[in-house]
């Protein structure tokens, strides 16, 4: 099992546990192996189900109070106060915040970019978030918003460590020309987060880079780059992009997640 971790995350509050969880340790099989948790796949549900627990099991959480949430690529952030429904009632969202005990938040991403956060109240308290950060999430938003429902708990900003999970990396992330017009229509001066592509009419992305300028415009002061890029490494992680390449059918689904346990 591959677990990324940033220690400055479980620092902030010592009960909160966390983990970047990548594909293996499962039981998934086939191009699902093995620690596919996306029940938006074709895996068997069964199997996603089994890897959940899993996961639940390395947090020190039960399975149920696991939260995650059908992904939209929204800026909408909601507030988490007990189990989060499964199926066609799951809340449409790509954020989540909770201040309770035993709750975990989870961001499935197969390249998109995850993010964890921890901060604090003023008595102490712990408040955790979670973000799912493509492409278009980070361009609305989504990080700040997580941030400001935090806030909304009462987190004081200066507590808050944020941590951006494996994603796709700007040495891997080839877009059009032409893609980065909504980012410098926003903010003319980010147009250092893009580089001359490999391809004629190309550019590279850093979209890791980008989210965590975006939080840090948004008052964060400590944010953790993990680094790993989930389409170049292949063993460890799955990637939309590669699957795309590949030409296979389908693709599984990481999780990262955080939670406050007892």
């Amino acid at each position: 099992m591959n677990i990324i971790k940033d220690p400055k995350l479980d620092r902030v509050h010592g009960s909160i546990r966390h983990g970047f969880f990548g594909k293996q340790g499962g039981v998934s099989k086939g191009i699902y192996e093995s620690l596919n948790v996306g029940p938006g796949s074709d895996d068997d549900l069964e199997n996603v189900k089994a890897n959940r627990v899993i996961v639940s099991q390395q947090l020190g959480i039960e399975p149920e109070n696991l939260a995650t949430v059908w992904q939209v690529h929204s800026p909408d952030c909601i507030i988490v106060d007990g189990p989060v429904l499964n199926g066609p009632d799951k809340p449409k969202a790509d954020g989540m915040v909770t201040d309770k005990v035993g709750m975990a938040l989870g961001a499935l991403s197969a390249d998109c970019t995850p993010i964890l956060f921890a901060g604090v109240k003023a008595d102490g308290t712990p408040v955790i978030g979670a973000a799912h950060s493509g492409w278009g999430g980070s361009l609305k938003g989504i990080g700040e918003a997580t941030v400001d429902k935090m806030l909304a708990l009462g987190t004081q900003l200066d507590s808050i460590q944020a941590a951006i999970g494996p994603c796709i990396g700007p040495k891997s992330y080839e877009v059009s020309v032409g893609f980065e017009a909504p980012f410098l229509e926003r903010n003319p001066e980010d147009e250092h987060f893009f580089r001359e592509g490999q391809r004629e009419g190309h550019l590279m992305f850093d979209m890791p880079g980008y989210v965590a300028s975006r939080l840090a415009q948004h008052g964060v002061k400590n944010i953790t780059i993990t680094g790993y890029d989930t389409f170049a490494l292949k063993d460890e992680y799955f990637s939309y992009r590669r699957k795309t390449h590949s030409n296979e059918p389908d693709y599984g689904r990481q999780i990262s997640a955080i939670a406050i346990v007892e």
